[in-house]
Parts: C-alpha cells; structure tokens; sequence
C-alpha cells in the first residue's frame, strides 16, 4: 500500500467487544497506528502521547485506532491501567499487519524474531491512504500526525 492508494477493507476484533471494521468509518479520517506490544515501555509512551493529543486529534475530524497482536484481554488492562480512550484492535494473527507491511523480520540481542515495525498510516474519509510513519520514534510523533490530519 502506498499513500494515494485505496485501503482494502478489514475487520478485527476490537476493546470494545465488537468486530470493527474500517469501513465503519467511512466519512471520517482514521488515525491507525501499529505498535508491537501492550505495557511496553516504548509502546506505553505512544499510547499515551496519542491519549494526550486526542482531543486535538478528534477536533480535527480523526478517529484513533491502535492495532498490534496482543489478545483482547492484554488490551483490556492495557486500556485501564493508562485510560485510553480509543479502540485497540487484535491483529493476532497478523494478517491486518502484513497487509500495511509492518510484520517484519525484527533484531534484539542479537536475536532475530517475527514482529511489528511501529507505524502509522493516516486514511482520508473515502479511505484513501494519505499519510504513513513507518518506524516511528515516539517523540514528535504524534505532533507530526495531527499536522497530517490537519493538512
């Protein structure tokens, strides 16, 4: 997927206890970040930062959606324990994923594993695709995301 391209629609089963769809936003711009795991250090920080500027996000017409494959219970005290207030998505499987590209080969320690490269992907009210972060550092980034909202 590149930016400008149509987004193929998906459904994963969300914090909310529902099936969620990106179709179901369809009018509305879509915020979608990836982050590798739930109450990570690093991945804590990007939840957060996309809690503090949500106001701004949602002012400016943006629904946030956070996807990575810890299962729904994960998300669930993730959720509380940093009172998030938007969706988080269950991509166990990691098909949603590997269809943005974000399941790749990883390197820790040396050691070489499967996982997700922190992105995020911004997806206009058509569903076009119109803005991607890949291998983000969480600094600034959730600025540098409103502004592309914004723009």
């Amino acid at each position: 997927m590149t930016i400008g391209s149509q987004v193929p629609d998906f459904s994963l089963p969300a914090s909310n206890g529902e099936k969620v769809s990106l179709s179901d936003f369809r009018g509305r711009k879509v915020v979608l970040f990836f982050y590798p795991k739930d109450m990570t250090p690093t991945c804590t920080e990007e939840a957060c930062s996309f809690r503090d500027h949500y106001g701004a996000l949602q002012e400016a017409g943006a629904v946030v959606i956070g996807i990575s494959p810890d299962p729904l219970k994960s998300h669930a005290k993730f959720m509380d324990k940093h009172s998030l207030p938007y969706l988080l998505l269950s991509d166990e499987e990691h098909k949603v994923s590997e269809m943005f590209g974000v399941w790749q080969m990883k390197k820790m320690f040396g050691r070489e594993y499967m996982g997700i490269i922190r992105s995020t992907f911004l997806i206009d009210e058509n569903g076009k695709m119109t803005g991607e972060w890949r291998k983000v550092k969480v600094k600034g980034h959730v600025e540098a995301v409103l502004t592309g909202v914004l723009s």
